[in-house]
């Protein structure tokens, strides 16, 4: 059965996302959409994938979408619980995933 993945991921974000994706095979159709409380510009990906893909895809996305950002000491100690070794994930996607019932093309 057919899967397919909806990432919405940050924009500065995406271009590695994207080149993760192709490197590992898969193919991608995107557009760039604004939204949330800030209105702050994201790429929707959409992914057409095998069952048995997906947690591969779901993989390459999470790998390639956060970035360990340095925090200074002051606050370290603020951020105790998120932070590791003086670093925090920043960034990351949403992921939605739905069964595929029917492919057509015209």
């Amino acid at each position: 059965m057919k899967k397919m993945i909806m990432a919405v991921i940050p924009r500065d974000e995406a271009e590695q996302v994207l080149d993760a994706l192709i490197n590992a095979g898969h193919t991608a159709t995107f557009s760039e959409t604004k939204g949330g409380m800030l209105r702050q510009s994201q790429y929707t990906l959409f992914i057409a994938v095998d069952a048995e893909q997906v947690d591969n895809v779901c993989s390459i996305i999470k790998v390639n979408c956060t970035t360990n950002v340095p925090v200074d000491d002051e606050l370290e100690s603020e951020l105790t619980s998120l932070s590791n070794e003086g670093a925090t994930k920043v960034g990351g996607a949403i992921v939605f995933i739905w069964d595929i019932q029917k492919i057509e093309t015209y």
